[in-house]
């Protein structure tokens, strides 16, 4: 039984999901318990959890510039203070586990519980692990995965197979729901198909402009269309949809992505590894275009791992303002290869991610000695 529990991370919406998931699977089994999130200061998760639903602090901390190295004497200061705020929380919280996520807040939140003897669990989305969790691998009890052959960042034995936390609107999905999000998005009735792009939860310019240059061969291809622009592109979407007529859905964000999947034919997505899990789990026809502004460009190591089984197709950034919208309409218009790619995606899904990882961390603090 877990009584009480930290859970650290953040920065982007591929880090918050799976936390919030992992908080919603232990709540859903210890109804009574304590969670507390530990996120960085003026990032997403200081927002998004609150909204969730659970109590967050934040740390002033930040990542390391890797391009002016002589800022990092900052960064360094910073982190040590970090780490000292997160160790004053932890004694003051008393949680029985600590899990980290990814992202700048987890590296001290971890370091301070593990310099104090409480059980620490990370979860690695990504094919290719992240600064911040090999930084923590060497100390950590248990990382929990959502590929193989992750033993080129982490000790073997500490490696569990787990997949991605999905989001409980997705994982719960209920069928039949294509004519409510016909409705919900103002497509009509008698749409046969229909892409749904998604550039991630800040939008991407990339994927963006590929579309807005490209509404005429959208508006004659008998496609229907829901993009999500990010809040830098709304304006400039709306602007360019005032020249064109098709059955199109517009916005900064889609709240409700269980409606967005449930009626799309083809989705066009960044290959954060939350977005892929849930992809995965659906089966749904992709095409990914990575993005090249991540850290160690993940992103690309992500999609290579689905592109090279078939289970999706890639477009590097530099070519998706030529290639994305052709192949896109020719994807949706290609049932046999929609097929095709559905089948073998569903194949990579993990489901019951965020249930395994409570199931890893229970055992943790079931073997951890008493304090």
């Amino acid at each position: 039984m877990i009584q009480r529990a930290i859970i650290s991370g953040g920065g982007t919406g591929g880090h918050i999901f799976p936390a919030v998931s992992i908080a919603e699977a232990l709540r859903r089994r210890y109804p009574e318990i304590d969670i507390l999130f530990i996120g960085a200061e003026g990032r997403m998760e200081m927002e998004r959890v609150p909204q969730a639903g659970f109590p967050i602090r934040g740390l002033k901390i930040r990542g390391l510039d890797r391009k002016r190295l002589w800022r990092n004497v900052g960064v360094v200061r910073d982190f040590l203070r970090a780490l000292i705020t997160a160790r004053d929380i932890i004694r003051d919280f008393r949680p029985e586990i600590v899990i980290g996520v990814g992202g700048y807040a987890s590296a001290p939140t971890l370091k301070a519980a593990q310099s104090l003897g409480i059980p620490t669990l990370i979860q690695e989305q990504n094919s290719y692990a992240g600064v911040t969790n090999k930084f923590l691998a060497r100390r950590a009890d248990r990382i929990c995965v959502a590929y193989p052959e992750m033993e080129r960042f982490f000790p073997k034995e500490k490696i569990v197979l787990t997949g991605n936390p999905l989001r409980p609107a997705i994982e719960y999905m209920q069928d039949g729901l294509r004519e409510e999000a016909l409705r919900h998005f103002g497509l009509p009735a008698d749409t046969k198909c229909v892409v749904v792009v998604i550039g991630g939860s800040l939008g991407a310019l990339s994927i963006n402009e590929s579309i807005g240059s490209r509404l005429a061969e959208w508006a004659q291809s008998g496609v229907a269309l829901i993009w999500q622009t990010g809040k830098g592109f709304e304006a400039k979407a709306q602007e360019l949809l005032k020249a064109y007529d098709f059955p199109v859905y517009s916005s900064a964000f889609i709240q409700r992505m269980d409606l967005a999947y449930a009626v799309a034919d083809v989705v066009v997505s960044r290959a954060g590894a939350s977005s892929i899990s849930e992809l995965c789990f659906l089966g749904k026809p992709t095409i990914l275009v990575p993005s090249p502004n991540v850290a160690e460009d993940h992103q690309t190591k992500n999609a290579l791992a689905l592109s090279t089984r078939s289970a999706a197709l890639l477009i590097p950034d530099d070519k998706a303002r030529e290639e994305l919208t052709p192949r896109a309409i020719a994807l949706v218009q290609d049932a046999a290869q929609c097929a095709s790619l559905s089948e073998e995606i569903r194949k990579l899904a993990l489901p019951e991610a965020a249930d395994r990882i409570v199931d890893e961390a229970e055992r943790l603090v079931a073997f951890a000695p008493k304090r």
